[in-house]
């Protein structure tokens, strides 16, 4: 086969620091959303959908062909954090966490993974990051030791 094609989804999720809720502001929501999407259009990873709440974001995309989910959350979370940082003195210190999850996604779930994104707010009003993040590690079969997933 002469040419490389891969339909790779995941759904990446990653929170601010100590899970501090820096992302409150509506507009400024929309735009650390929007310009997640584009650093990682930027990186060959197509958004298909971004989206969360004031203390954590949740990315759907496709892998590129060519970079590791590693390196793509950490170009994603050193580009933004340094955009944060130009958007106000309240940001100036603006950090993500250390750690981040990255799940796979069938194509004929991602609809669902879509809907899901899509409603952080009300999902959030009945469980924390923390509670969320929890249940997808388990819903993934990911093995974690709690003294550890948290920075």
């Amino acid at each position: 086969m002469a040419q490389s094609l891969s339909n790779v989804l995941v759904h990446i999720i990653f929170s601010t620091k100590d899970r501090r809720p820096l992302l409150g502001d509506l507009i400024l929501r929309a735009a650390m959303h929007r310009y997640l999407g584009a650093v990682s259009v930027r990186l060959d990873c197509p958004v298909v959908r971004v989206g969360g709440v004031d203390d954590h974001v949740h990315l759907l995309a496709r892998q590129g062909r060519t970079i590791t989910v590693a390196e793509w959350v950490k170009e994603l979370k050193r580009a933004s954090s340094q955009w944060a940082k130009t958007q106000g003195a309240s940001l100036w210190g603006f950090q993500w966490q250390a750690g981040y999850g990255a799940f796979s996604v069938s194509q004929s779930l991602s609809g669902k993974v879509e809907r899901y994104i899509g409603q952080q707010e009300e999902h959030h009003g009945q469980w924390d990051f923390q509670t969320e993040f929890r249940q997808l590690l388990e819903a993934h079969g990911v093995a974690y030791d709690e003294r550890y997933v948290w920075d």
